[in-house]
């Protein structure tokens, strides 16, 4: 039975070969892994990694895709909003650390990017389809105007791997933005910080990116009483991922 793509879950099913080919070795699932697909749709990632893999967790909100997902028994089939899944939990379930995939719904892209951080040391590796744009700002330099709270705080407990991009038409149907595959890898020694306190930080430092930070983050240091050293007369994207850390942990300690 045809399945119509549903606006309200941002559906764009990928459907080119010689692209489900590429994110599949980019991903290179080996037997005994624990692969996790977010999003598995109408299967066409589904398929050539259960060739490489033999067992696989998909995570369907849709409960008609999910319906017919279950009737694989090589798939174990979570009917639910990612958002509310937890990783931790299914990692004590299988026993092991989990390789993530997906072709996300570029809507919701952000939040769960985010909902993995939370999760990171349950994950091996995560390789995403998403916006362009998104993966653009995801894997920023410093001085880039693409670099921005979300560069610093992905980049903070990731190596950010821009693959490679894909057209429209590699969708059914296809989307009105450019697409591309990133592989995000968790740093196997990241600084110790508060994650909240960063991302307020960064928050703040980034609410007027053309002023210079001491009109913002400046304030916010001062309302705080910190009195330690940080450059303020520097607009928020020329500051280093490792600098924004290392202010997260003076200001903290």
């Amino acid at each position: 039975m045809k399945h119509t793509p549903r606006k309200r879950f941002g559906q764009h099913f990928l459907n080119d070969t010689a692209v489900l080919d590429a994110i599949v070795r980019a991903i290179d699932p080996q037997p005994g892994q624990a692969v996790v697909e977010i999003g598995p749709g109408l299967g066409a990632l589904t398929e050539p990694l259960l060739e490489r893999c033999e067992r696989l967790t998909v995570i369907e909100l849709d409960r008609d895709l999910a319906a017919r997902l279950r009737k694989r028994a090589a798939l174990q089939v979570i009917e639910a909003d990612v958002l509310t899944v937890d990783f931790h939990a299914l990692a004590r379930q299988q026993g092991q650390r989990l390789r993530v995939v997906g072709n996300l719904p570029y809507n919701i892209s952000s939040p769960i990017a985010f909902h993995l951080l939370a999760q990171v040391d349950a994950i091996i590796d995560q390789h995403f389809m998403l916006q362009k744009e998104v993966v653009e700002r995801m894997a920023a330099a410093p001085g880039d105007k693409d670099y921005g709270r979300l560069s610093v705080m992905l980049q903070w407990r990731y190596e950010i791997e821009n693959l490679f991009e894909v057209p429209p038409e590699a969708f059914e149907p296809p989307p009105r933005v450019d697409s591309a595959v990133v592989r995000m890898t968790p740093l196997s020694h990241p600084a110790a910080v508060d994650v909240a306190l960063l991302g307020e930080l960064v928050a703040v430092a980034f609410s007027q990116r053309r002023k210079l930070l001491r009109h913002t983050l400046g304030r916010w240091l001062e309302a705080r009483g910190f009195g330690g050293q940080f450059d303020v007369q520097r607009r928020a994207e020329e500051v280093p991922v490792a600098q924004y850390v290392a202010l997260a942990q003076a200001v903290g300690g």
